[in-house]
């Protein structure tokens, strides 16, 4: 029997992009990649868990801010080279700007605009 991760389309750094959703409102809330050691460890133990590229380590989402995601379920796309995590987004804020989402700005007459307002200033959520 094939393992469930080998099932996945990884691209050549190990990674695969994950987009989490609102599993209530349906909305985009974020992009962020997984490595398989971050994608095992999110089914197992139904938080959500990426991989860092910057820092180059595993980010347990909320594990600063306390913005934690709830992972409700897990797809897989079609080409199986994106994972979609239907997620509860505790504290209401998944974006490090203090937004609700990170899809906060729409185009508009060749520029982009800010249509959603930040909560929390994240010099207070990510306090030192």
């Amino acid at each position: 029997m094939t393992n469930w991760l080998d099932q996945i389309n990884w691209n050549d750094d190990g990674l695969v992009p994950a987009i989490a959703q609102d599993c209530e409102s349906g909305d985009t809330l974020m992009l962020a990649w997984m490595n398989r050691e971050a994608l095992s460890e999110t089914a197992a133990t139904r938080r959500a868990v990426y991989w860092s590229r910057s820092r180059r380590e595993l980010w347990r989402k909320g594990e600063q801010s306390g913005h934690h995601q709830l992972v409700e379920q897990l797809r897989l796309d079609c080409d199986a080279d994106v994972v979609l995590l239907k997620v509860r987004q505790q504290g209401g804020i998944a974006c490090h700007t203090g937004r609700r989402s990170c899809f906060f700005r729409v185009y508009n007459d060749g520029e982009w605009q800010a249509v959603e307002p930040v909560l929390k200033d994240p010099a207070d959520i990510y306090q030192k």
